[in-house]
């Protein structure tokens, strides 16, 4: 396959790659796969030049591959990697129609806008397992929160797991139903698990707990009858800070 070429002045970086690479056939995809299109990066553009084209550079690499330079529109990247996150495959349209079952390994995003400032997609070979961080969404509710106005303490969000990549589940559940007192937990042990996925995270690590709500620290109450003695008391500390004075004063006079 030749390097792709830009019209104009522009140079691009080649994008070459192995004969064996696991590319999907013409017409044909994979289930539930984002499809998402990208472009040789222009070699000339630096990347902030390109981030003001609301263009994206991103690389690619992974099953054997060289690392290959691409750059995608930032709206159609955005849109991809909503609804794929890193735990979906996307159809990757390189050049000339070829396609490549790739997931988003690793996205820096603009850490006031949340704009998408660069990409690393990871090539997969789809006879081969991976391993893949999955978000962990709760289902249910927690009696302790419900009814005894506990607070559920999440230890983690997701789960690392390995399968082939035509099984890689989007997400994976939990069932918080469990969690009846405080102190109850669901761990990894409780996560719905599809056929031909394996949790590598142990059997017993804590995905959620209950714990009892904080306490207020209560504050004195005081009583109108309270303030009467206090107020008596400095009434009384003043007339004998006055007596005291007279006393010395008198003295002081012989």
């Amino acid at each position: 396959m030749e390097g792709a070429t830009a019209a104009g002045k522009n140079t691009v970086f080649p994008l070459t790659w192995r004969a064996d690479l696991p590319t999907l056939p013409a017409q044909e995809s994979v289930m539930d796969m984002v499809p998402l299109s990208a472009q040789a990066r222009v070699s000339d553009k630096t990347s902030k030049q390109l981030r003001r084209d609301d263009t994206v550079p991103c690389v690619l690499y992974g099953n054997e591959m060289e690392n290959t330079s691409l750059q995608c529109t930032h709206k159609l990247l955005l849109q991809a990697y909503r609804k794929a996150g890193e735990s979906t495959l996307v159809e990757l349209e390189i050049a000339d129609g070829k396609k490549l079952p790739v997931l988003f390994h690793q996205v820096d995003l603009h850490p006031v806008s949340g704009n998408i400032l660069h990409v690393d997609f990871f090539a997969v070979n789809m006879k081969k397992e991976i391993e893949a961080k999955v978000p962990v969404h709760w289902i249910g509710e927690a009696p302790a929160v419900k009814e005894l106005g506990g607070v559920l303490v999440a230890n983690t969000d997701h789960v690392t797991v390995r399968c082939l990549p035509v099984n890689l589940p989007h997400e994976l559940t939990v069932d918080i139903g469990k969690i009846a007192e405080f102190g109850d937990a669901v761990t990894v042990a409780d996560i719905q698990v599809p056929e031909g996925v394996i949790i590598q995270e142990e059997p017993d690590q804590v995905i959620a707990a209950a714990q009892e709500p904080r306490q207020a620290e209560e504050e004195p109450v005081t009583t109108a009858e309270d303030e009467t003695e206090t107020e008596g008391g400095d009434k009384k500390s003043e007339g004998e800070d006055g007596e005291k004075e007279g006393s010395e004063t008198g003295e002081k006079g012989k």
